[in-house]
């Protein structure tokens, strides 16, 4: 498959996961104020995340592998699914993708009055934090934590519902609900990231504190991502000498 297209894929889905998972957040969480029983909620908001990654990755993931996510394509080339030699090429097309998808929505949220993004408030468009950015005020330890762990986890279901001795066609719904279960444990520890494209993408258009905690939106999942490639490769599932005799 043609490099340029596979980016053009990776740049699309991201667009698609950080306008639909943020937007969620931004136009639909809280809609009419609180308590007001149009507005989604987390689960409305997990479940936006997760239908994305769904969606686009039926979309995508025949093209680019549906990736749309710096940690995922690092723990897939840590485990042995993606060639090191694309995973430059590839998070610089998932964050340009994850930060138009901010500027559309940006520019779709301008259009409402009284518009305006409070750069001191905890997930300020869609943004993660810790600490009084948290939405649950939880530390920075937690947040790592968190974002680490769930990372690892995530690639564990990518992995292991792409391989070849799993059943076919349903990854992408496998990998879906895992990104909601995932959204909604952790919304109130750092409203999710565990995607440093999509942090980075509303980051940019709020700055102040949301950019300065920026480095653990990467460090974290980036290292999360690590560990759960690390972990699949180390169980050797889809090794040659070792397929059909578990």
């Amino acid at each position: 498959m043609n490099l340029t297209r596979k980016l053009s894929a990776e740049f699309l889905g991201t667009m698609w996961l950080v306008f639909g998972g943020c937007g969620s957040a931004v136009f639909a969480a809280n809609f009419g104020g609180v308590g007001n029983p149009l507005g989604i909620g987390f689960l409305g908001v997990a479940l936006a995340f997760g239908l994305t990654v769904l969606t686009g990755a039926y979309t995508f993931g025949h093209i680019s592998g549906g990736h749309f996510n710096p940690a995922v394509s690092v723990g897939l080339a840590v485990g042995n699914r993606f060639p090191m030699s694309e995973l430059g090429p590839y998070i610089v097309a998932q964050v340009l993708g994850g930060l138009f998808g901010a500027f559309v929505l940006y520019t779709i949220a301008s259009g409402a009055p009284g518009f305006h993004i409070d750069p001191t408030a905890a997930g300020a468009f869609a943004t993660n934090g810790y600490g009084d950015f948290s939405p649950g005020k939880y530390s920075m330890m937690s947040a790592f934590m968190i974002e680490v762990v769930l990372t690892a986890i995530f690639l564990l279901i990518i992995m292991g519902s792409t391989s070849k001795n799993a059943p076919t066609g349903f990854a992408p719904i496998a990998i879906g609900l895992g990104l909601t279960l995932i959204h909604l444990i952790s919304i109130p520890i750092t409203n999710t990231s565990v995607n440093p494209a999509r942090s980075t993408a509303v980051a940019a258009f709020v700055g102040g504190q949301s950019l300065s905690q920026l480095w653990l939106f990467w460090l974290a999942p980036i290292l999360g991502g690590v560990i759960g490639g690390a972990i699949y490769r180390w169980l050797g599932e889809d090794r040659p000498d070792i397929v059909g005799n578990a």
